[in-house]
């Protein structure tokens, strides 16, 4: 008996742990959802729920100087319907998670180029808010690169690898008489 109350236990304990992440799943992709039905529909209202007000979008002029727009100026500039009346469409490459920041890779796509957006995003109470968008104009063929989700750091990688110390073989009597 004891050990099914035991078992029943830790299956809710596991079961709460996933709605958990579920949920948190559901909230990072809301906000990316907002932002992206926005984009698409021209919905200001949608927008400035994915972002944070103080948010910023950064990308690098022709000049080559970095380039900073205010969310308030990126919202308000949207054109009227979205960019689904210039043929664009809009699609989510990735997200990733962990404690209250978050990261999304999105693709908005037009007929001859697309921009691949980065979303930096933070958890605000049980809302999570855009606070970054890192974007670039590339042409259609243009993929997303890197490492991608790995166990292993970038930095290990690198690091100098240790000569693993060597243990001695030798029976070791021990310093007292312990009975074995």
């Amino acid at each position: 008996m004891k050990i099914s109350k035991t078992l029943l236990f830790l299956f809710f304990l596991f079961s709460l742990t996933s709605v958990k992440a579920q949920s948190e799943d559901d909230a990072i992709k809301l906000c990316v959802n907002n932002y992206l039905e926005g984009v698409s529909k021209g919905d200001a209202a949608k927008l400035n729920q994915a972002f944070h007000p103080t948010a910023i979008l950064r990308t690098v002029s022709a000049t080559g100087a970095i380039q900073d727009i205010p969310v308030a100026k990126f919202v308000s500039s949207m054109p009227a319907g979205g960019i689904v009346t210039k043929g664009g469409s809009t699609k989510m490459v990735s997200y990733s998670y962990v404690g209250v920041s978050a990261l999304a890779t999105v693709e908005l796509l037009f007929g001859d180029f697309k921009y691949i957006d980065l979303l930096s995003m933070l958890k605000f109470g049980n809302e999570w808010k855009i606070v970054s968008r890192v974007f670039s104009r590339t042409d259609l063929a243009a993929q997303v690169k890197g490492m991608g989700m790995s166990s292993v750091s970038a930095n290990v990688a690198n690091a100098p690898v240790k000569a693993p110390k060597k243990t001695s073989t030798a029976n070791v009597k021990p310093k007292t008489d312990d009975g074995w």
